[in-house]
C-alpha cells in the first residue's frame, strides 16, 4: 500500500498525451495513466489488524493540512540521468504548497508508523513516476524533455490510501485501488 496524492484527472489527461506520443521512441516500461501519483508514504506490508486504525490517523492527518495548488511540469531521473533506473515528472508547487506537501508526506508517514506499519524511510523527493528502466542507462534527453512539459494546474485536496497488486495489472504490472481518501481541511488552519 501506499498514501499519494492523485493528481487530476485533467492532469493525468495532459500527461499522459505528452507521453503517448513520444513512447514508441523510448524502450522503456512505461506507467500508464491509471498509475501516475506521487508518493507520500510507502507502506510495504500493512496487516490487515492495522488497516482501520491507519485509516484513522491518516484522517487525521489530512484535517491538518489545507488544499493548494499544483501542477507536473519539470522531469529528472532516478538515481540521475547517466545512470538512470527511473524516470519521473515533477511537481510545481508555490512556497506554500511545497510546505504543505512536506507536511502531509510527514503527516502520512507518521500515521502508518503510530499504526504500527513499518514506513519506507527513504527522503521524500515528489515525483510521478513515469517509466522505468530495466537497466541504467543514460536519459539526459528524455530529462529536457521533460524538463520542457508543464501541465495545468490542479488543487491538492485529499490523502489517498492505495493498494498495489503487484502483477495483476496490463502486462504485468501492478493495479492500483484506492482504498480510502481523506479530504483536507477546507480553510488554513
Amino acid at each position: 500500500m501506499f498514501a499519494a496524492v492523485t493528481p487530476s484527472d485533467g492532469a493525468v489527461d495532459d500527461l499522459e498525451a505528452f507521453l503517448a506520443v513520444r513512447r514508441e521512441a523510448g524502450a522503456f516500461r512505461w506507467a500508464t495513466a491509471e498509475q501516475f501519483h506521487v508518493t507520500l508514504a510507502f507502506l510495504a506490508d500493512v496487516p490487515e489488524r492495522c488497516l482501520d486504525d491507519l485509516e484513522e490517523r491518516l484522517g487525521r492527518a489530512a484535517a491538518k493540512r489545507h488544499p493548494f495548488p499544483a501542477r507536473l511540469a519539470g522531469g529528472g531521473a532516478f538515481p540521475n540521468a547517466a545512470r538512470a533506473r527511473v524516470l519521473w515528472c515533477g511537481l510545481e508547487l508555490d512556497d506554500d504548497g511545497r510546505v504543505e506537501l512536506d507536511r502531509m508526506a510527514t503527516g502520512a508517514r507518521a500515521a502508518a508508523s503510530k499504526a504500527g506499519i513499518e514506513v519506507d524511510g527513504q527522503r521524500f523527493r515528489p515525483h510521478v513516476t513515469v517509466a522505468r528502466l530495466g537497466r541504467p542507462a543514460e536519459v539526459s534527453s528524455w530529462v529536457r524533455l521533460l524538463d520542457a512539459y508543464a501541465g495545468p494546474t490542479w488543487p491538492v485536496d485529499r490523502i489517498d490510501l492505495v493498494a498495489s497488486y503487484l502483477g495483476e495489472g496490463p502486462r504485468r504490472r501492478p493495479r492500483y485501488e484506492t482504498v480510502a481518501s481523506f479530504p483536507l481541511a477546507a480553510h488554513p488552519a
